[in-house]
């Protein structure tokens, strides 16, 4: 109960309002005693009246009298004379006089406190001026434990009534809370909770209908929330279901290629010299598709193989990229070429970072050729203290805003009409496995350049 927030509220209005009542406590405690003093005050003069009347009063009457008035003696001045009016012997010397015709509210409150912290009792001498202008003042001589006391007890009342007030206004605003912002909150919990068992269930999305504000926006974020998560899950299952797809396929392919690859045994037998030369080329690609195939594999089983490090000869790499991808161009319009110095030399592992860059010429020439016009594409390479950088520039038509938007996602990022958007996602987590990065650096009419940043590290050869 406590630790709830509804008990918290309970808890800190009851102390914060018996606080404020404290407050209130010492000034109000300071009010009784100038009223007790007052009052004695008033009774002292009312005794004095019967002086006035008859000057010859009985010793037992003037006694009767100041008893009654609960004081020792009566001094009123008339006239600018000062007459001891009624008078009784006094126990013990006078401590101290107050005078409470000009006393300020510090003065008093500073003489409450003082009366309420001094249990002795004392003999004082109370100074006021009479009621209806009966005379200049009139000063009483009093004890103090009678004072004492009755603020005493005038305290523990105020007390009493203050943590009634207090109890009766927690216990509202305990009701308050529960209503307006407790049931509030465990409904957005109950939907939390909801939705988390069976996020498929639309029933467990919430509907906003908070009156407060700040509840109301809670709602409306966990909304959105709960909207972009269930999307998500869902093109994360239909993900799961077409990576299923894939590797049974590739699973198929791989073995459709290895096959392919025993016959290209016979052709480098060929006395050919077109087929001897391109003997090789078709070795190479039916060998990578069958490493592709075993990567998509993996990465199905979330196994992608981390990249077997080692020296590189980038220009060579280059070299085969470009050919590769002419004799796809063949007579066309898109010329491709390399400009990397021949000494290059860089870190990694030469199999992904064919795929990566290859990757990239491919969607450059396939921009370029969409477009029906002449063309270019360039692999550039240098070097310098902290990494190797490898740039693939074109002279396309650039990317549309969408892709730009969702570039390196998966089937999200495509540009090419039945394009998949897998190519650039793969090849910036090929990058990111070498400890580098894959950035779109510029983009428009007048070409795209993507750079790979791949950095030394502390373990360049």
């Amino acid at each position: 109960m406590l630790n709830t927030l509804s008990g918290r509220f309970l808890i800190l209005t009851t102390v914060f309002v018996m606080l404020a009542e404290i407050l209130i406590f010492v000034p109000s405690i300071a009010r009784f005693r100038e009223d007790y003093l007052l009052n004695r005050l008033e009774r002292g003069q009312i005794a004095s009246l019967a002086l006035l009347a008859d000057d010859m009063l009985a010793t037992e009457l003037e006694a009767e009298l100041l008893e009654n008035a609960g004081v020792f003696n009566v001094v009123l001045r008339r006239d600018e004379v000062r007459q001891l009016m009624l008078s009784s012997p006094i126990p013990q010397p006078i401590i101290d006089t107050y005078d409470l015709r000009m006393a300020s509210p510090f003065v008093l409150i500073r003489d409450a406190v003082g009366r309420l912290t001094t249990q002795e009792n004392e003999i004082i001498r109370v100074i006021g001026s009479p009621t209806r202008d009966a005379g200049l003042l009139i000063e009483v001589t009093m004890e103090t434990a009678p004072l004492r006391n009755a603020m005493i007890d005038y305290g523990i009342r105020i007390l009493l009534l203050s943590a009634v007030i207090s109890i009766f206004t927690a216990i509202l605003l305990f009701a308050a809370v529960r209503v307006f912002l407790v049931r509030p909150i465990k409904g957005v919990v109950d939907y939390m909770q909801r939705y988390a068992a069976a996020p498929e269930d639309a029933r467990g999305i919430i509907t906003p209908s908070a009156g407060v504000i700040e509840l109301r926006e809670a709602e409306d974020a966990l909304l959105q929330l709960q909207t972009e998560l269930t999307q998500a899950l869902k093109q994360r299952e239909r993900l799961a279901q077409l990576g299923g797809a894939v590797a049974k396929v590739s699973h198929d392919l791989r073995n459709i290629l290895t096959s392919a690859q025993l016959f290209t045994d016979r052709i480098e037998t060929s006395e050919d010299p077109l087929v001897r030369r391109l003997a090789p080329k078709l070795v190479k690609s039916i060998t990578r598709a069958v490493s592709l195939c075993e990567g998509t594999l993996a990465f199905g089983r979330a196994e992608e193989p981390a990249p077997t490090l080692e020296l590189v000869q980038l220009n060579a790499l280059a070299a085969d990229i470009v050919e590769s991808e002419s004799l796809a161009v063949g007579d066309g319009a898109v010329g491709i070429s390399a400009d990397i110095p021949p000494a290059l030399v860089i870190r990694g592992d030469a199999e992904q970072l064919f795929r990566v860059i290859q990757n990239l010429v491919r969607n450059a020439r396939q921009a370029i050729a969409a477009t029906g016009k002449a063309g270019e594409v360039r692999i550039e390479a240098e070097e310098d203290d902290h990494a190797w950088w490898v740039r693939v520039v074109d002279t396309g038509p650039g990317l549309p805003i969408k892709a730009q938007e969702n570039l390196f996602t998966p089937f999200q990022g495509g540009v090419r009409k039945g394009g998949s958007g897998l190519g650039l996602a793969i090849a910036a987590e090929l990058v990111r496995g070498h400890g580098g990065a894959l950035t779109m650096k510029t983009t428009g009419p007048e070409g795209t350049v993507f750079e790979i940043c791949l950095p030394r590290g502390d373990g360049a050869i």
